[in-house]
């Protein structure tokens, strides 16, 4: 007769601790869990009974799979001991006709006690922000845990790329299987999705669209998530996906390429400032950030972003 995992208090295992059990936090775990991408996935929260039932409503749905991910739910932080990775989704989300910044102040106090439970609890773990204002949170999560810069990685452009190949797709007509599109930036309204820096199997997108177009998709790229806001509430598959191919690339070391909120310390001549840029993801977290030669339009957009950031930084006390 087998034994049920979760009962083997001796048992090693690793695990993923997503903090935040709403819809998008849930929708995380469900994804983790269906890819076996660690052997325990802890879903945590400070409202009582929330992460227990999802985690009880995962567990049917992977056990009827064949799946043997263990998920837990728990209201105690101290429960996210031995972690290896640790993504931070608490927070209040935006309503219809919010930006990402109007959540500074309430989001700020937040990610800074969660950010202090990590570091006493989770030493070792790298962590994924997801909580909005997605680059000044990354910031303060990584100045509030002192932890490395490579361990503490924001979201943001890899949800952004997502969208960005939805209408290269819709506009081109062809396989999005066959799209590789790229997006730096502030993870808000100055985003900068790269056009010259995309492609159709290897073909650089300019082929396939005319300047008006291209500006066109660049527009709805950053425009699209308060539309999905205003229709429905909240965005929940595009981000948890997001993170879900962010935890794969680090539990299973792929050296992928992916644009993620990151600390630069003098790449694209700025310092002291956590926003998206192409980056290498392994075990070790971000191995090596990318620097890609912009020209003068491109590095006005980008350094409009890192303007906004810090002054959003600078908003904040530590």
């Amino acid at each position: 007769m087998s034994k049920d995992i979760s009962n083997c208090k001796n048992l090693e295992h690793n695990m993923i601790t997503i903090i935040g059990s709403g819809k998008v936090g849930s929708s995380m775990a469900l994804q983790i869990a269906m890819k076996e991408l660690d052997t325990q996935v802890l879903l945590l929260d400070i409202v009582e009974g929330l992460p227990q039932g999802e985690a009880m409503d995962i567990s049917h749905l992977l056990s009827e799979r064949g799946i043997d991910t263990h998920v837990k739910g728990s209201n105690e932080y101290a429960d996210m001991a031995g972690s290896d990775i640790v993504v931070i989704v608490a927070g209040v989300g935006r309503k219809p006709g919010m930006t990402r910044m109007d959540l500074l102040n309430t989001n700020t106090s937040i990610v800074k006690d969660v950010a202090k439970k990590i570091a006493e609890n989770a030493k070792d773990a790298t962590i994924i922000t997801v909580t909005n204002p997605l680059d000044p949170m990354t910031y303060v999560t990584l100045k509030i845990t002192k932890f490395k810069p490579n361990k503490v990685i924001g979201m943001g452009n890899m949800l952004d790329v997502s969208r960005f190949k939805s209408f290269i797709a819709h506009d081109t007509r062809m396989s999005r299987s066959a799209i590789d599109a790229l997006v730096i930036g502030e993870h808000g309204e100055n985003m900068l999705p790269l056009i010259r820096y995309s492609s159709i199997s290897g073909i650089p997108l300019v082929n396939f669209l005319d300047n008006e177009n291209a500006k066109q998709v660049v527009e709805n790229t950053k425009k699209v998530a308060a539309e999905v806001i205003a229709l429905k509430g909240a965005t929940i598959y595009a981000p948890a996906n997001a993170v879900t191919h962010m935890v794969d690339a680090i539990v299973k070391d792929r050296k992928e390429v992916i644009p993620v909120a990151a600390y630069l310390d003098g790449e694209y001549g700025t310092k002291d400032v956590c926003i998206g840029v192409p980056a290498v993801l392994g075990k070790d977290g971000i191995e090596q950030i990318i620097e890609l030669e912009l020209n003068t339009e491109e590095k006005e957009w980008f350094d409009k972003g890192v303007k906004n950031v810090k002054d959003s930084i600078a908003k904040i006390s530590f």
